[in-house]
C-alpha cells in the first residue's frame, strides 16, 4: 500500500489554517494521522508545561490511554527528543534501555519536536506502532513537516 504523505500534508495544512482552537486542531492532526497511515498506532502531543518548562504534558491523542502523561526532559524517548531538541526514530523499542513502555503492543516508535516561531521547543508528536522497524525516510520528513505546520499555533 502506498502512503500519498503529500495529500495527507495538504489536509493538515487546511485543518491548522482553519477555524478552531488549538487543542481541537491538533487533535484533528491525530485522528487524520492514524485513519490515513496504517502503521501509527498512537498518534498524539506532548506539550511543554508552561508551569514546568523542562516537563511535557500529554495534550490530543489517539489510542490506548498511557499512564505517562508527564515526562520530564531526558525521560525516555519522549524526554530525550525534547532534552537535544531533535527528532528520534527507534525500529525496536526493546534495544532501548531509556524506553517508557506505554503498551506491550508497541514495537517501535517516532518523536519530533515542536517548535515556536521563535525556534523554542513548545512540544512534541510522538507515534507508536505495533510493528517493528516501520518508519522510513519518507515517515520522517513528513512527521517533521506536519510539526512545522503547527509552528503558527504555539
Amino acid at each position: 500500500m502506498t502512503i500519498d504523505f503529500d495529500a495527507i500534508l495538504k489536509s493538515v495544512r487546511e485543518m491548522i489554517a482553519g477555524a478552531g482552537e488549538r487543542d481541537t486542531k491538533l487533535q484533528a492532526v491525530c485522528e487524520l494521522l492514524t485513519e490515513r497511515v496504517p502503521h501509527y498506532d498512537w498518534v498524539g502531543f506532548y506539550l511543554v508545561d508552561p508551569a514546568h518548562p523542562r516537563e511535557l504534558v500529554l495534550g490530543p491523542f489517539v489510542g490506548e490511554p498511557t499512564e505517562h502523561s508527564r515526562i520530564a526532559f531526558g525521560q525516555g524517548i519522549c524526554g530525550q527528543a525534547a532534552e537535544i531538541e531533535q527528532t528520534f526514530v527507534i525500529q525496536d523499542v526493546t534495544r532501548e534501555t531509556n524506553y517508557l513502555s506505554c503498551s506491550p503492543e508497541v514495537k517501535s516508535e517516532i518523536v519530533v519536536p515542536l517548535f515556536n516561531s521563535a525556534g523554542q521547543i513548545v512540544g512534541e508528536l510522538d507515534i507508536d506502532s505495533h510493528c517493528i522497524a516501520p518508519f522510513t525516510m519518507a515517515d520522517r520528513t513528513f512527521l517533521e513537516a506536519v510539526c512545522q505546520e503547527t509552528t503558527e499555533l504555539f
